[in-house]
Formats: C-alpha cells, sequence, structure tokens
C-alpha cells in the first residue's frame, strides 16, 4: 500500500489527485476524508504507517526550523517503527542552500540517509506557481520585484507531483537515488514581463521587506524566507547552472516538462 502524507497542501492535492480511485493508495492528512486516515504531524500518535509499504511524505515545511525538523523526524520514526518499505521525500533543490528554509530540508535528508528504510529524495526547484505570487505585475503591468538580473530555474508544480507519483507508484529503481528536479528554462523579470507584454523595474530588498511587513499577512519566519528568495534569485544562486543533471524531470517523466512560463501565466489567471 501506498500512503500520501501532506495531502492536503498544493503539491499534494495535484498527487492525490492523480492517484483517484486507487484502492492501494490511502491518503493521510489531519482532516481526512472517508477512507483516508488521520495523519497529523504535530501529533506523533496519530502516525499510523501499518501496512503501507510505500510512504510519500510532502514536505510540511510551512513553519519553523525546529516544528519542521521535529515534524519530519516523528515520521520517520513512525515509518521504521511500522516496518515501511520505502519513504519518498519531496526536499528543495541542492541549489537552494542559501535560502532560509533550506536547513530543516537537509536535516530531514541526512536523517533518512541514517534510518532503516530505503528511500528517495525528490529535490524540488521552487515552483513557477510561487513566482507567480512573488514577481506578480502591478496594476500598471509593472513587475517590481527585486531580482535583479538573476533569473529561476522554475518547474510547473503539477510535474513535480507527475514525477513524486511515478517514483512512489514503483520505488524500487529509485531506491538511494537524489534527483534534482529544477527547470530547463529559467525565468527573470525581463522574461516574466515580456510574457505579460508589460515591463520589469526591479525594486530593493528593503522596499520589499517593507511592504511585506505592512501588508501584515506573511507570519514573522515568512519575512526572511521570501526575502532570502528573492536574494538567492538576484545573486544568480538559483537559474539552474549549478546542477549538474538539469534534465532528471525529463526523464522521470518521460517527457519535455511544461514550459514553466505557461504556469506562472496561468497561475496569475487562477486557472
Amino acid at each position: 500500500m501506498l500512503m500520501i502524507t501532506g495531502a492536503t497542501g498544493a503539491l499534494g492535492k495535484l498527487a492525490t489527485a492523480r492517484l483517484a480511485g486507487r484502492d492501494d493508495v490511502v491518503i493521510g492528512s489531519r482532516h481526512p476524508a472517508p477512507g483516508g486516515r488521520r495523519v497529523d504531524f504535530d501529533d506523533p500518535a496519530s502516525l499510523d504507517f501499518g501496512g503501507v509499504d510505500t510512504l510519500l511524505v510532502i514536505s510540511a515545511g510551512a513553519a519553523e526550523d525546529d516544528v519542521v525538523v521535529t515534524r519530519h523526524e516523528a515520521a520517520i520514526s513512525a515509518a521504521e517503527k511500522a516496518g515501511v518499505r520505502h519513504l519518498v521525500y519531496t526536499s528543495l533543490s541542492g541549489d537552494g542552500d542559501h535560502l532560509t528554509y533550506a536547513l530543516a530540508h537537509r536535516w530531514t535528508e541526512r536523517r533518512l540517509r541514517r534510518s532503516s528504510l530505503d528511500w528517495t529524495i525528490l529535490r524540488n526547484g521552487l515552483y513557477a506557481e510561487f513566482l507567480a505570487a512573488i514577481a506578480a505585475p502591478g496594476p500598471d503591468g509593472t513587475i517590481a520585484a527585486p531580482l535583479g538580473d538573476g533569473r529561476l530555474a522554475a518547474v510547473a508544480r503539477d510535474d513535480l507531483a507527475e514525477a513524486a507519483v511515478r517514483v512512489a507508484t514503483d520505488p524500487s529503481p529509485h531506491a538511494g537515488r537524489t534527483y534534482e528536479l529544477v527547470g530547463e528554462q529559467p525565468l527573470g523579470g525581463e522574461e516574466l514581463a515580456a510574457a505579460l507584454n508589460g515591463s520589469y523595474e526591479p525594486g530593493t530588498l528593503a522596499a520589499t521587506r517593507e511592504a511585506i511587513t505592512s501588508a501584515g499577512q506573511a507570519l514573522p519566519f515568512q519575512v526572511p524566507m521570501l526575502l532570502s528568495t528573492y536574494s538567492a534569485i538576484a545573486g544568480g544562486f538559483l537559474d539552474g547552472t549549478a546542477i549538474e543533471d538539469r534534465g532528471a524531470l525529463r526523464t522521470l517523466l518521460g517527457r519535455q516538462p511544461r514550459p514553466p512560463i505557461e504556469a506562472y501565466r496561468a497561475a496569475l489567471q487562477g486557472s
């Protein structure tokens, strides 16, 4: 049996949809639908992985590092105790170590490598849909995100979901493998603006920090997460050039990945 945890997040929902109707798949979430199991990483007693052969763990990364590490430790320990054979984990691309949210991912990878489980690590690049959120045009069509001259090797989220499902439903060939799943067509402010017939006038990190803080919609730990993302893109650390095999996603999919600019535009349009 395959279990997916973290199924309520955007990536998890896409992966779950691809497995709908299969009687050998169970969905684990805090508020399970009929037929699912309650799985709450903040409640270790709920982590019942009995009968599960393969566990697909969608990262529980939307929290402070110590919270995420505690959640992932609980999940891995419960998987070991239950006799799960293989754990597939969605991590962060290897060129993302400058990001403030990288630590919990790298800790989890290290914990998996010393576990009793077979494992596969899917190092996901940042979503093109996320780029739409942090580099959306203003009312006048100007993109003012502080991306500098940098580019992001963004990936369509649905491609990452498909890759995760392909690995999790046939995990044996992928045991002990770490895949770098970044885009092959990096996007910068100029490319984004051109796709929208707009303009790109990058702002500063200070002005962006002030705008994020003033909006009052980001939690305190999210502010440095967002600023480190802008800074890493502007510094040229996330354009994919540091990744040795930039074709790993294409290999897992068995086809050309979706152009990230299409996912960016679709996200802006709400489709």
